[in-house]
């Protein structure tokens, strides 16, 4: 499919396709079919514990041979003390959402649900060596990472700049996700936190491209045939998606996430922080409007979001999204839903005839 290659040798898949790992949306069944059709599954474990990540490795392995990847965040724990300040404005800012969906304002604002990478998740790494891992918001500590590479699994990261690529590239990366302004999600960036300084797709790959000697995977508003020819145009070895697998009967989104995906437009999103204190891109609506996009009171990651689970959990209740985040890149008018092993398939069949080449 691409004159270059580096990506398949690198990882033993058959098709330059790499499923994003969307934290909370997948587990193994989608990571099982992408794998299978040939791309690389990608589960994701920052909301998962250390059973349940277990749990769904086994069972990956149990039904495919096919190499995969596991990926996880790596951010900084927020300190303490300003931490709790931050949490208890946050809750008062939404005080009023609490007393329209009949919530006990006294209620305690739950876990964020997202952990940073550590020992433990590394020694279950060490147990059951994926192929691939991958990272978000950097890398994690030398050491850690160190055990991860004695593991003999590649190592991924996401830039958002090229100076975060040249940062990851000299810190021991074996390819780089380049995350264009487009994508859905959390912005994978930690060298910056200026979002206003964020590169769009189509100037961010061949500029890290150029830029490293590692082979480097597009991401951000790729979600047919088109757009995987136009990355490697750029130069990228790989495409990565993320959105395009939402519309997948594998993902693990609620009816009003759903419905909200179907009707999206290519101005539906925005970059926001009022689910997690970083900010990352979904479509509006009711908190993103009223509260965000950006909110100067939002605690730091991944703080954020646990005085707002109580909205999340009783507005879907009543099959509204108004408080959920329905994290969606700009392309999302272009999902097919379709399983995700067809998905793959055809993306890889198109994209061959767009290029003008046989079937496989």
């Amino acid at each position: 499919m691409t004159p270059d290659r580096r990506v398949q040798e690198l990882f033993g898949i058959e098709l330059p396709i790499i499923q994003a790992p969307m934290a909370g949306s997948v587990l193994s069944d989608m990571v099982i079919a992408v794998s299978e059709a040939g791309g690389l599954g990608s589960l994701p474990c920052a909301m998962l514990s250390i059973e349940q990540t277990r749990s769904e490795l086994l069972r990956i392995r149990a039904k495919t041979s096919k190499p995969v990847n596991v990926n996880f965040f790596c951010h900084r724990a927020p300190q303490v003390d300003r931490a709790r300040e931050r949490e208890e404005a946050w809750k008062r800012r939404l005080a009023g959402y609490y007393a329209e969906l009949g919530i006990d304002p006294t209620t305690a604002v739950a876990s964020s649900g997202r952990a940073a990478f550590d020992g433990a998740m590394c020694e279950l790494l060490e147990e059951l060596a994926p192929e691939v891992v991958s990272f978000h918001f950097g890398l994690p500590s030398d050491e850690l990472l160190a055990r991860v590479r004695r593991t003999g699994a590649k190592v991924l990261s996401s830039a958002t700049t090229v100076d975060e690529a040249r940062w990851l590239e000299s810190n021991g990366c074996d390819g780089i996700v380049a995350q264009g302004w487009e994508a859905g999600g959390h912005r994978g960036m930690f060298l910056t936190e200026d979002i206003a300084s964020q590169v769009g797709t189509m100037a961010l790959v061949p500029q890290i491209v150029d830029a490293v000697k590692v082979p480097v995977i597009a991401a951000g508003g790729i979600a047919d045939a088109r757009g995987i020819v136009a990355a490697f145009a750029l130069g990228a070895s790989a495409v990565q998606l993320g959105t395009a697998y939402l519309f997948c009967p594998e993902a693990r989104i609620s009816a009003p996430y759903r419905a909200a995906l179907d009707a999206a437009k290519d101005d539906a999103t925005r970059l926001t922080n009022v689910f997690s204190g970083r900010p990352a891109r979904g479509l509006a609506n009711r908190l993103v409007r009223e509260v965000g996009p950006m909110s100067e009171l939002a605690p730091e990651f991944p703080l954020a979001g646990g005085a707002v689970a109580p909205l999340r959990a009783k507005a879907e209740q009543h099959g509204s999204g108004d408080f959920s985040p329905l994290w969606s890149g700009q392309a999302a008018r272009l999902g097919r839903a379709l399983p995700a092993g067809e998905l793959t398939r055809r993306l890889a069949e198109e994209t061959r005839a767009l290029l003008g080449l046989a079937p496989s």
